[in-house]
């Protein structure tokens, strides 16, 4: 049976129930359940603004028209989606009898939507499609570790993991986008024949749907719906040094003090993990840190930020453990010892899902952090209003007199950050391995994980970054060299540094970080130095040719910061990526579509990273209704044509727009 409420299209047949309605301009939400209530989880989606659809209903079934999304409903309960001049572009896979008019009535008895009882509740969620076009081309989900661009025949696990980030949202050549709208671990197969996306353990369907005429217009529609990145703050665009890791206040003192004594601009060094005396103690250790405020003062006078690595991690004999436990802030065992991770420690992970949890979490951070000149800042985009938050009071404030952007003070002089719905926040960057559909409208900066130091591996994060910006994600970062071992000694890790840290010019942040070999040797016997650090990484490690090559690419990035200044303010208005596929560019040529090992650098700079050791020049497809200018030497090539460009060590090949 269907009716229509308001603008929302309901079927319910047997114990299912089926909601249609208009989400955003040219998009609907589709959501079915079999429970008693439809659940109200919003998960990555933001209420839109109210958007006039048109309904038509008659025996054999009902239309709803959103803009220029068509979506028809047959009676048997059959969803097909429709686009720009009545183009089909989705269409559930149903083969069963419930309709025997429609021309795929099939005996075989597969559902469209399948909800299989799981033991002790919810169910095995499968939503199904046909595969309209075996040469349809999928891009976005996220971060994959793979070379492969284009997702059509790929297996995709919807789970988290270190340098995998499962990102459910993906955009079609045939020009829709669709979210699968559910965070549950689960599996997407982009099939030659059917698409399936499964949730493993569920009580709903929920997947959005857009169509547009090009990428670019499907992921601003995206961004509409489910947020965008906060503008990114002046820090976020040069240079960051990072290594695993800097083991006492005056190793990573003096590191900065050599980047300004040699002129190099940094913007930011980063304090890695095991600062702290023991897991689930947010502070520094005083053995080896003994004045962190002293630290940050110096480093900000020479123009330095510093970020510092908070662990959720809370060993069992660290100070807070027990009163964390009797608080009931830790996430529990189903069995036996509780133990989450065993790595320096019998740790277990602060229960985040506890608002209690995190308010006590933060309370740590901005004694021992923020009040050392660290700023952390928070902004509640739960309210429909101005908000504030003050970290000393736990304290929301909301009023129409405060002004976007402006810090006001509040008791003890301390600071609240305020903003509004929709606004988003001015000053955060948080870096992080993992990341959904959404995270970008929370600061999220994405690093592809702990990743192997080789050319493969390399090769493999131009694809992860794309399909992060695709997928809605334009903060994202790799760690330049891998992370996995390279010894800086070793003159066939120095190539594939170089190369590395020539691509990492043109990535949204530039950010040098890795575990070098050989092992430091250990600096103490208590607190985090039990966890050795790796060899130098700073760019002055590798030798004079390494360091001479490496400083001119600094310098290069400092000279393009109003460029990318430009490109966060689009990423921050529009959702755009920073990194793009020279699709998103040029989607009416169809060598575009198909050349996976180049992108463009916002809408100006072609860059084609060289993947191969002892390549000294590489092909290279300038797409067509441009004329290009290769930087290194300025000619000029017209478009729609294959270059075969030097590429000696110290040059990366990057093409200007004309």
């Amino acid at each position: 049976m269907i009716t229509v409420e308001g603008w929302k299209l309901i079927y319910r047949y047997d114990s299912e129930t089926l909601t249609i309605e208009p989400w955003g301009n040219d998009a609907v939400r589709v959501r079915a359940t079999k429970c008693a209530n439809m659940p109200e989880e919003d998960w990555a989606l933001t209420i839109p603004q109210t958007t006039d659809a048109d309904i038509s209903k008659d025996e054999e079934g009902a239309v709803l028209t959103n803009g220029r999304i068509k979506v028809c409903l047959t009676g048997g309960g059959k969803i097909t989606v429709f686009g720009p001049q009545d183009k089909k572009v989705l269409e559930e896979y149903h083969r069963n009898r419930r309709d025997i008019r429609d021309p795929k009535c099939s005996a075989i008895e597969v559902e469209g939507r399948e909800f299989r009882p799981n033991r002790g509740g919810n169910y095995h969620l499968f939503a199904r499609f046909e595969s309209l076009d075996p040469n349809e081309k999928i891009y976005g989900m996220g971060q994959y570790q793979q070379s492969d661009l284009n997702l059509k025949g790929t297996d995709l696990e919807l789970a988290q993991r270190n340098s995998q980030a499962s990102v459910p949202f993906a955009v079609s050549s045939l020009g829709y986008g669709i979210l699968w709208n559910n965070p549950a671990i689960g599996r997407c197969v982009f099939g030659k024949n059917i698409t399936t996306f499964e949730a493993y353990s569920t009580k709903v369907l929920d997947y959005w749907v857009v169509v547009g005429d090009d990428p670019a217009q499907i992921i601003k529609a995206y961004a509409s719906v489910t947020g965008t990145v906060p503008m990114m703050p002046e820090y976020g665009l040069g240079f960051w040094q990072c290594k695993l890791r800097y083991q006492t206040q005056e190793e990573l003192l003096g590191v900065a003090r050599k980047y300004h004594e040699l002129g190099i601009p940094l913007d930011v060094i980063v304090v890695d993990f095991f600062h702290w005396p023991k897991q689930g103690e947010w502070k520094f250790d005083p053995v080896y840190w003994p004045d962190p405020a002293a630290m940050v003062r110096e480093l900000e006078e020479m123009g330095i930020r510093l970020m510092v690595s908070i662990w959720p991690t809370v060993d069992r004999k660290s100070e807070n453990f027990e009163q964390m436990l009797e608080m009931g802030y830790l996430i529990r065992t189903e069995r036996g010892f509780r133990v989450g991770l065993d790595f320096e420690g019998a740790t277990i992970h602060v229960d985040v899902t506890n608002p209690e949890a995190r308010r006590y979490l933060w309370e740590k951070a901005r004694r021992n952090y923020y009040d050392l000149g660290i700023k952390i800042f928070w902004l509640d985009e739960a309210e429909p209003e101005y908000t504030a938050y003050d970290f000393d009071n736990y304290r929301y404030y909301l009023g129409t007199d405060l002004e976007i952007g402006n810090i006001y003070p509040v008791d003890y002089a301390r600071t609240f950050y305020v903003g509004m719905r929709g606004e988003g926040q001015k000053d955060i960057v948080n870096l992080i391995r993992c990341a959904w559909a959404g995270s970008q409208r929370y600061g999220a900066l994405v690093w592809s994980g702990d990743i192997a130091s080789s050319f493969e591996s390399m090769r493999d994060q131009l694809a992860a970054g794309l399909n992060m910006g695709m997928a809605g994600i334009p903060w994202w970062t790799t760690d330049i060299g891998g992370f996995h071992g390279g010894d800086p000694n070793d003159p066939a890790f120095r190539e594939l540094f170089v190369r590395w840290f020539e691509w990492g010019t043109f990535c949204p942040v530039m950010r040098l970080h890795g575990d070098r070999e050989p092992r430091q040797p250990q600096v103490g016997d208590s607190g985090g130095a039990t966890c050795r650090s790796g060899a130098p990484n700073e760019i002055y490690s590798y030798g004079d040719e390494v360091y001479s090559i490496c400083r001119k690419y600094i310098k290069l990035r400092e000279r393009m910061r109003n460029y990318i200044r430009g490109l966060m303010e689009e990423a921050h208005t529009k959702g755009a990526p920073v990194m793009r596929t020279l699709f998103y560019e040029f989607p009416d040529d169809p060598m575009a579509w198909e050349t996976e090992d180049e992108y463009m650098f916002g809408d100006r700079y072609l860059v084609a990273p060289v993947f191969k050791a002892g390549l000294t020049e590489r092909e290279v497809y300038l797409p067509a209704e441009a004329s290009w200018k290769n930087t290194s030497d300025d000619r000029v090539y017209e478009g729609g044509c294959v270059a075969f460009v030097p590429a000696p060590l110290d040059v990366i090949p990057v093409f200007e727009r004309i």
